[in-house]
């Protein structure tokens, strides 16, 4: 293992109520991105489903360091909490190309495109990196950046501070970006409230725009043509954005508690996982210039939160992680039909990724589960990634450009709130390492689980 530090930087190689406003003074706050706003002063409503505050499931498992600060914990239910040491893994660290280290924040979110990566983290950076070395970055004002997705030229963050910001690469520098949008923008926030109609109660007895996110925005998921940008949030909601205009066509009240995860899937289909323990179907028509969502069912219902959810990319395979460290799947055919459990967790499952037959589970248990579905739609646990001394946050998986013809491997990239970005090769033809499918025995892993001060300090979204 060789290492080099510049500038802070790390790299490592192995193996290789706003109402009455002026306008002014909205002028001003776009340019400031609104960045006044401050979700930590509107704490957001529990669940009776659910235990206390477990919205995006952060701190449960964040490290000594990590900027949570928690009341009660979701995983204090959890089968496997108790579980603090375990046997050296076995897991193929052969797998394990590199890792990324800038030392200035967690990492919440990442997105590749071709050979660029993007990374964001709750020091509101975004950083760029090209053949695993820091390429370039550009910074948001305020927020903690929840959710990055690609739109062609466009890269789309998503904030704790409930905006969604679209920057685009300059055309005379790649390494420049700029930022073209914040959403909602100024023009339809302005048209918006000149209407009373347009204000909706919220906590607290707020009133806020219907257009605007009053809580963190947990994800961002793109239509197949990139023509809607759908945001899901702490706030209860997802809502709908035309990605030509950036206009707010349509916001829903999806669930009791706040909205973790969504992927839009086939057939004018969105699926939504919450911390009520639901996981919900919606069915998408377009009226006029807008969209319409309707509520179709009721896929799964839990007291333990939904995490994470992740569609292959044929939409034959739903699959939902949740805070017990299970994750749920089903399997397309005249309907969604239940597949199954695959358990291999023994902390939360905080994101999930797919690629070819292969799904990625990765946990605050600082493991990544590689599970490969076979043609009888069963799955099995091929190997353990481990690595990571944090939780791990977000993952993303794309083709491996130095595979063979018919080889099926793949480049995956996992980030974690240990401030680090870790580069894996796997391949769908590797060895299996459990062979009981749907039930391979919890990963053992080396070290210790994440420390935290205080179980009665867990659950909290102070930073």
């Amino acid at each position: 293992m060789t290492g080099s530090s510049r500038n802070g930087r790390i790299f490592l190689d192995e193996g290789s109520s706003i109402r009455g406003r002026k306008y002014g003074k909205l002028k001003k706050n776009e340019k400031d991105e609104f960045d006044g706003y401050n979700s930590d002063n509107h704490p957001r409503k529990n669940s009776p489903v659910v235990t206390t505050d477990a919205p995006h499931l952060d701190p449960q498992m964040a490290a000594e360091n990590s900027p949570y600060d928690a009341s009660l914990s979701p995983l204090s239910k959890s089968p496997w909490s108790s579980h603090v040491n375990e046997e050296n893994s076995s897991s193929n660290d052969e797998a394990l190309v590199g890792s990324l280290v800038r030392e200035e924040g967690h990492i919440y979110s990442l997105a590749a495109t071709k050979d660029l990566l993007y990374t964001g983290s709750d020091s509101k950076n975004i950083r760029v990196w090209k053949n695993q070395k820091e390429f370039a970055g550009f910074k948001s004002n305020s927020g903690l950046v929840k959710a990055i997705v690609i739109a062609g030229e466009k890269i789309l963050t998503g904030h704790q501070d409930g905006r969604i910001r679209v920057w685009k690469v300059s055309g005379k520098n790649e390494q420049n970006h700029k930022r073209v949008a914040t959403l909602p923008t100024l023009r339809n926030y302005i048209k918006c409230s000149m209407k009373p109609s347009n204000y909706v109660e919220v906590r607290r007895h707020r009133n806020v725009l219907w257009i605007k996110h009053y809580d963190a925005i947990s994800c961002l998921s793109l239509t197949e043509d990139h023509s809607l940008i759908y945001s899901a949030s702490w706030d209860k909601t997802f809502k709908v954005w035309r990605a030509s205009n950036f206009k707010c066509l349509e916001s829903v009240t999806a669930h009791d508690d706040a909205v973790n995860a969504l992927v839009v899937g086939f057939d004018g289909l969105v699926f939504t996982g919450s911390a009520d323990g639901t996981v919900k179907i919606w069915r998408r028509e377009m009226q006029g210039k807008g969209t319409k969502h309707f509520f179709s069912q009721i896929l799964l219902k839990q007291e333990c939160a939904v995490t994470a959810l992740a569609l292959n990319v044929e939409g034959t395979f739903l699959y939902a992680g949740s805070s017990d460290g299970l994750v749920n799947y089903w399997v397309r055919g005249t309907n969604l039909e239940h597949g199954g459990v695959l358990r291999g967790h023994k902390l939360a499952v905080l994101c999930l990724a797919t690629a070819g037959s292969l799904l990625f589970s990765g946990s605050a248990d600082m493991a990544i589960c590689v599970w490969k579905k076979s043609i009888s739609n069963e799955h099995v646990c091929m190997s353990v990634l481990s690595g990571h001394t944090g939780p791990v946050k977000c993952l993303a998986a794309e083709k491996d450009p130095d595979a063979m013809c018919n080889e099926r491997r793949w480049i995956l990239y996992s980030g974690s709130l240990d401030k680090s970005v870790k580069v894996w090769k796997v391949s769908e033809s590797g060895p299996t390492g459990q062979q009981n499918n749907n039930h391979p025995p919890p990963p053992r892993l080396s070290g210790e689980l994440p420390r935290v001060s205080s179980l009665r300090k867990m659950g909290s979204r102070r930073f």
